[in-house]
């Protein structure tokens, strides 16, 4: 039997769920639309007091202009090589710690624990003057290297995946240890399978950091052909206070952000899974 949807219910629906939704929406997303549209507009039709949504006359010149005076092609293919190779060491790190503190008998393993907890609670930038030394005595000012070693250790994956690696189901460990499997093959077959969904979770949180690092690149770096994509898009700056440029400046920053889009869209449905996943299979 249908219950009948009373105006009340109507109300308390709108404002309780589709409102908020509406309202989070359109400031999330309008800003990241009108910079794509902006992107290709010329400069009459950003800086004008009657603007439109759609370019009347659409051009790539924006980001002819910023091809132009960035080298486009290599920074951002050093965004790329630091993005994969730093996220996909990250991950992998934080997948054998957290098995580590969850499923081997280490001693002091929750003191340990806490210290990652304590490395959770400091802001990176309290450890930019002994990391700017360290690689620089080592030799690693203006190497893509330089830019990753750093920042390989993940606290925030480490936590995630020890609490994630702490619900599995302990009989499934142990059958597999009974099938005579080393803690290699139980954490590659079965326990990076049934965690998949919280693993896509931590490699998108850290590629997103990966990809929009900023401070350390620009610290660690001074040789354009070594910066990465937001470092090398900095060189935009000079031009910040010409009205003729927004354009310019706009298609810099949808070159910074649409590949984060891009793999965001792409792990969605890993993240949904992990948000709704309630049953080992």
């Amino acid at each position: 039997m249908k219950r009948a949807l009373t105006p009340k219910k109507l109300w308390s629906a709108v404002l309780g769920g589709y409102l908020p939704m509406l309202l989070a929406l359109l400031i999330i997303v309008l800003p990241l639309v009108w910079m794509v549209i902006s992107s290709f507009k010329p400069v009459g039709e950003i800086v004008t007091v009657t603007p439109t949504i759609w370019p009347e006359d659409p051009t790539f010149d924006n980001y002819q202009q910023v091809a132009e005076r960035v080298p486009l092609g290599q920074v951002f293919l050093n965004s790329i090589i630091t993005t994969s190779v730093g996220s996909a060491i990250k991950v992998v790190l934080a997948i054998t710690t957290a098995y580590a503190l969850v499923f081997i008998n280490v001693r002091f393993k929750n003191v340990i624990f806490l210290g990652i907890l304590v490395a959770l609670m400091v802001p990176p930038e309290v450890a930019m003057l002994p990391n700017y030394l360290t690689i620089s005595g080592l030799g690693g000012r203006n190497t893509l290297w330089g830019i990753i070693l750093p920042g390989l250790g993940t606290a925030f994956g480490t936590f995630l995946l020890r609490q994630q690696f702490k619900t599995v189901p302990i009989a499934l460990v142990e059958a597999a240890e009974l099938d005579g499997a080393g803690h290699w093959k139980r954490l590659w077959r079965v326990i990076v399978p049934v965690s998949a969904p919280t693993i896509a979770t931590v490699g998108l949180v850290t590629i997103v950091n990966e990809w929009n690092n900023f401070l350390w690149p620009l610290i660690i770096t001074d040789s354009v052909d070594k910066m990465t994509l937001p470092v090398g898009l900095n060189l935009l700056n000079s031009i910040e206070g010409q009205t003729g440029t927004y354009g310019i400046l706009m298609a810099g920053a949808v070159l910074v952000i649409v590949p984060v889009l891009i793999i965001f869209a792409a792990l969605q449905r890993y993240i949904v899974a992990g948000l709704t996943q309630g049953a080992v299979k």
